[in-house]
């Protein structure tokens, strides 16, 4: 009796191990609690590896032997299998970026947390990273507008542009979005201004250019997986997806979703709709730019940019060294070449 019931909860184990590493494969990478725990997938495989050494040690214990070994076998592969996705969605990660070329532009997203980083340091960086878009939720188009200011003063022009929802308190109801003027004239569209068509609770912004050929640019935020908000959290996804449907668009800001959560929702080869990850593609993809507040390999990488076929990463970088700057999030920057 004893033996079938450690053969049961083994193969329970298995499939849980399983469910939790490749939730795309079985559906469930937008359920809750699946989604939260899956998340973070470097503490995953550090969890699976701890697990696995807990069941050697108890495999010392003759009674439990078989079982304990049959687990740590499950556990480890489980470690293994989550370390392997990591790697191959960059690992580590890289440190610097390209150097700019003159058809290259760069895009920098940061989550700034409202108030509690301040529109110099925002600045500051952006111009130190020769951003040309910068996504900005959880910022209003107050604190925008002093980020440009400050930019213009700096030597690098941008223009401020946001979508806001009143209904959402503080900052979060606020996104806002600067877009160089070497890229052209933009205007925010209608339904992104006054709700119509846009995320469900926290905003995003959909610039179009209203003259030159520049890329249709969306600051994007999704609104994040709590229990009560996981139907709201899917439809922003879906929206998202949906804003990429032309091969000339750049999507950046805190999805709220590492790519994991986004199986199923691209088209033609696409992460997003016709839209591919660009941290993935280079390297940055398992680096975590949330919670500032633990090591970036432990966290998860919810802030994103993305773009259609119009555009190549050619680099990218998670900016570590900010996270003492106030924000709970990470600035991602990625390097854009056309392609011809």
């Amino acid at each position: 009796m004893l033996r079938l019931l450690g053969i049961l909860v083994t193969v329970l184990c298995a499939i849980a191990a399983a469910v939790l590493t490749w939730p795309g494969f079985f559906r469930v990478e937008r359920v809750f609690p699946v989604a939260q725990i899956v998340s973070f997938r470097g503490l995953l495989a550090a969890a699976f590896a701890a697990a696995a050494l807990v069941a050697l040690l108890l495999a010392i214990a003759r009674p439990i032997r078989s079982f304990a070994l049959s687990l740590a076998v499950v556990m480890g592969l489980a470690a293994i299998a989550n370390g392997f996705v990591l790697v191959s969605r960059g690992g580590t990660g890289t440190d610097a970026l390209p150097a700019k070329t003159d058809t290259a532009i760069r895009v920098m997203t940061w989550n700034t947390a409202g108030p509690a980083t301040p529109p110099d340091t925002i600045a500051k960086i952006a111009v130190a990273m020769d951003a040309d878009i910068v996504a900005l939720p959880e910022t209003t188009i107050e604190t925008g507008e002093k980020v440009a200011i400050a930019m213009r003063e700096l030597g690098h022009r941008m223009w401020a542009h946001h979508a806001e929802d009143p209904s959402t308190e503080w900052d979060a109801g606020s996104t806002t979005l600067l877009i160089s003027p070497e890229l052209g004239d933009y205007a925010v569209i209608e339904s992104s201004l006054n709700g119509t068509s846009n995320t469900s609770t926290v905003p995003s912004a959909v610039a179009m250019p209203t003259d030159g050929d520049g890329p249709i640019v969306v600051a994007a935020h999704a609104v994040a997986p709590r229990q009560n908000y996981m139907q709201e959290w899917r439809d922003d996804l879906q929206w998202l997806a949906d804003q990429c449907v032309d091969a000339n668009v750049i999507m950046a800001g805190d999805f709220n979703a590492t790519v994991d959560h986004m199986a199923g929702l691209g088209v033609d080869g696409g992460t997003l709709g016709l839209c591919a990850d660009t941290a993935v593609a280079t390297g940055n993809g398992s680096v975590g730019t949330w919670s500032a507040s633990i090591p970036a390999l432990l966290g998860t990488p919810i802030d994103h940019v993305m773009t259609s076929a119009h555009w190549k990463a050619t680099g990218s970088l998670v900016l570590r060294s900010m996270d003492a700057s106030g924000s709970d999030h990470r600035p991602l920057i990625v390097q854009l070449e056309p392609v011809q």
